[in-house]
């Protein structure tokens, strides 16, 4: 029973209480009697108020861990270049040496006072430029410190003290059905909160055998990536990184890194300035009962091994394909996710002790453990200094007639290159210039003009693909 289900039964009581002595008043000497009204007020005074039951969290809903968790939670958006595919084509002149601008939006949380964050690397990959904004609407250009796209973990620091840090959180104890709650900015709408329930624990998803990662119910869309997954005290227990869907919005189904995976990227980052990760050099199949009993098992426990890659941790310990992997260190090994869970936990150069079944009988192996290759991070293309006196790092170039009637703009200018002041307000080649404050620009010359008349730093409005945006500037 509730505290608050306690004492609506001891109000109860305590009127039908109160009742009865006034009827019983009636048949005993006066001196006996006593003041009903009276000890009805002091059973009340007992009963918790709305201020002392909110703050003890009587009140159903998340109210007051919202209030002292939201001040961790900043909106990331971010600009750059990202390669085209070969089957992409560029418009003309727009994109040039192959690549195309993009804009993308995502969460975060603050880990230290001094501006540390952690953030999803999918949000700030290929960056150029990271803006950080908070909840009391301070904005901060951030630096990547570094990011790990196996777990998808990513480090950025702002220039900032006295920060509000979120509180972290254990995930040893955590169990299908305890209370959840995401914060983060889905299509951009920040401070958004969704709450439900931790769905299952451990889960491994195709292409993710490091991470296991905690499936909720909890509303997650695009633009909520990175944010933080709360339990119900209000302590971080994971980073909300992917959502399942056939439509590309929330259906239901939502997965966060947990946190003390997150954490230990996050240590060999501000360490190393990357991540590592230990690989056994198998492929696996899940066992089912008739494969078992193929392998003259009685369980259905383990994994079959399928594929092993040459010059691998497994090949060096003399794993072949059709052995049974039981035990990983002296623990039973379930199934595939179980297996990579579990090497995601070591370190590479870690020895480990495999138990297999083979041939109808059990043997011993021991295999140091290799390293995980890391996919190249390919640097956006470099900004190069374009000397020109069409304005301070800019170089442009007025909608052909074309352009112009495809577009329907009264006029624009192509940004076809950025360097210096234009380069550190955000601007990106293929970006459309289309006006100085409120002053429309259609030639260059319509630029020096506004330049002129207006102190710095000035208002650009920019067309970036179909978004349309404001960036100050300070350009001279």
């Amino acid at each position: 029973m509730t505290r608050r289900s306690l004492a609506l039964t001891l109000l109860a009581a305590a009127l039908v209480f109160a009742a009865s002595a006034v009827a019983l008043a009636r048949w005993f000497p006066q001196s006996w009697t006593f003041d009903a009204h009276a000890g009805l007020r002091e059973i009340l005074r007992g009963l918790p108020g709305p201020a002392e039951s909110e703050a003890q969290g009587a009140r159903p809903g998340y109210r007051h861990v919202v209030r002292q968790v939201a001040p961790t939670v900043v909106a990331i958006v971010v600009s750059g270049l990202r390669p085209l595919e070969p089957t992409q084509t560029a418009g003309r002149g727009r994109t040039p040496k192959g690549h195309a601008p993009f804009q993308n939006q995502g969460s975060g949380f603050i880990l230290h006072s001094d501006g540390l964050i952690m953030t999803n690397a999918h949000v700030v990959r290929d960056a150029l430029r990271i803006s950080v904004r908070l909840k009391d609407r301070r904005t901060f250009d951030a630096t990547l410190l570094g990011l790990d796209t196996a777990t998808d973990i990513a480090l950025l620091r702002i220039q900032a003290n006295g920060l509000p840090v979120v509180t972290l959180g254990d995930t040893s104890d955590l169990q299908v059905g305890d209370p959840v709650l995401a914060i983060g900015s889905p299509f951009g709408l920040e401070q958004s909160a969704t709450q439900g329930i931790v769905s299952a624990i451990a889960r491994s998803l195709p292409g993710d055998g490091v991470v296991p990662f905690i499936q909720t119910d909890a509303a997650v869309n695009p633009g909520s990536s990175g944010g933080p997954l709360f339990n119900g005290d209000g302590r971080v227990i994971g980073v909300n990184a992917q959502i399942y869907s056939y439509s590309g919005g929330y259906q239901g189904m939502s997965f966060a890194v947990p946190i003390g995976l997150a954490l230990r990227v996050k240590d060999q980052i501000l360490r190393l300035g990357r991540a590592s990760h230990a690989q056994l050099g198998v492929a696996v199949q899940d066992l089912d009962q008739r494969l078992a009993a193929a392998f003259h098992r009685e369980s259905a426990e383990g994994v079959l091994v399928v594929l092993v890659a040459p010059d691998s941790a497994a090949s060096g310990a003399g794993l072949s394909v059709g052995d049974l992997i039981t035990h990983f260190n002296e623990d039973r090994v379930r199934d595939g996710a179980d297996l990579g869970r579990r090497i995601g936990d070591a370190l590479p150069g870690q020895s480990v002790r495999l138990s297999i079944w083979r041939d109808g009988r059990a043997l011993a192996l021991v295999a140091q453990l290799g390293r995980v290759r890391e996919p190249e991070q390919r640097a956006p293309p470099a900004l190069l200094a374009v000397p020109s006196d069409e304005g301070p790092g800019l170089a442009l170039r007025a909608l052909s007639e074309n352009e112009l009637a495809s577009s329907q703009l009264p006029g624009a200018l192509v940004i076809e290159n950025v360097s210096g002041p234009a380069a550190r307000a955000g601007l990106l080649p293929g970006d459309l210039l289309l006006a100085v404050n409120s002053t429309w620009v259609r030639a260059v010359a319509d630029l020096r003009a506004a330049l002129a008349r207006h102190p710095d730093p000035v208002a650009l409005l920019v067309q970036r693909g179909d978004e349309r945006l404001f960036m100050p500037a300070d350009l001279r």
